[in-house]
C-alpha cells in the first residue's frame, strides 16, 4: 500500500554531505567523461580565483537522488533539474533541503520538490527541482 502523497510545504529532512575529495572528483571525471582539468586541477583552479577546484555540477545535483529517495521511497524521481548558482569547492561539505511546492492528486499524481544545496557559507550552490510520482508495482 503506498503512502499519501506530502502536503504542500512539507519539508525533507536536511541531509548533509561530506565534502567531495579530489580523489572522488577523479573517479567522477573518469567514469563521467568530463575530464575538465578545472576539475582537477588545483593550479588552474587557482588561476580563475577559486581556492580549490570546483565539483562537477552532475556530481552535486546526483546527491539529490539519494536524499530524495531517502526521505520518500514510495516516490521515483521523473525529472530532476538544477541551476548552479555558486561553485562547491573540493573539501567543502554542502547541506541539502527542499519543500513540496505543488502537489496534483489523481489520475496522473505527482509532486514537486524545490530543492538546495547550500555550502558552507550556507549560501545556495544549486537550486533545484524535482518532479517524483508514485512507483509502480516492481
Amino acid at each position: 500500500m503506498s503512502q499519501a502523497l506530502p502536503a504542500i510545504g512539507t519539508r525533507l529532512p536536511q541531509c548533509a554531505i561530506a565534502p567531495f575529495t579530489g580523489a572522488e572528483l577523479s573517479a567522477y571525471a573518469e567514469i563521467s567523461g568530463d575530464t575538465n582539468p578545472l576539475h582537477l586541477d588545483m593550479a588552474l583552479a587557482g588561476k580563475i580565483g577559486l581556492a580549490a577546484p570546483p565539483v562537477h555540477g552532475m556530481l552535486l545535483l546526483a546527491t539529490f537522488e539519494s536524499a530524495l529517495q531517502e526521505w520518500r521511497p514510495d516516490l521515483r524521481i521523473e525529472r530532476l533539474s538544477g541551476r548552479f548558482t555558486q561553485p562547491v569547492l573540493e573539501e567543502e561539505a554542502i547541506t541539502l533541503s527542499g519543500r513540496v511546492v505543488r502537489v496534483r492528486e489523481g489520475e496522473a499524481p505527482h509532486i514537486l520538490v524545490r530543492l538546495m544545496a547550500n555550502g558552507a557559507a550556507r549560501e545556495p550552490a544549486v537550486v533545484g527541482e524535482a518532479v517524483l510520482v508514485p512507483r509502480g508495482p516492481d
